[in-house]
């Protein structure tokens, strides 16, 4: 796989932006990809030194509009850790 094929887009929630301050980041990875996958991507994309990579896998759950029903998509995220020596990732482009 390639490295833009197993990180599909960062997630951007609250509690992912506080955990930003600590050096962890989470991405949205493809649902076969490993931990070791996701650390050389990360490592080639952004420039960066992983430390940990944390995975939790998000199960499909039945939805309803009206009366057609279905399933949302199975997801995978990615909590990754970066050493402490490492440069921060800029999501949103030029921080100053």
């Amino acid at each position: 796989m390639d490295a833009r094929d197993v990180i599909l887009r960062p997630i951007i929630t609250e509690a992912s932006m506080y955990a930003m301050d600590d050096k962890k980041y989470t991405f949205e990875v493809n649902v076969r990809a490993k931990k070791t996958h996701i650390k050389k991507s990360v490592e080639e994309l952004f420039d960066v030194k992983v430390d940990k990579v944390n995975v939790i896998n998000t199960a499909p759950k039945p939805k309803r509009m009206g009366r057609y029903e279905g399933h949302t998509k199975k997801r995978k995220k990615a909590i990754v850790t970066l050493s402490a020596d490492s440069n921060d990732i800029a999501l949103f482009g030029d921080e100053e």
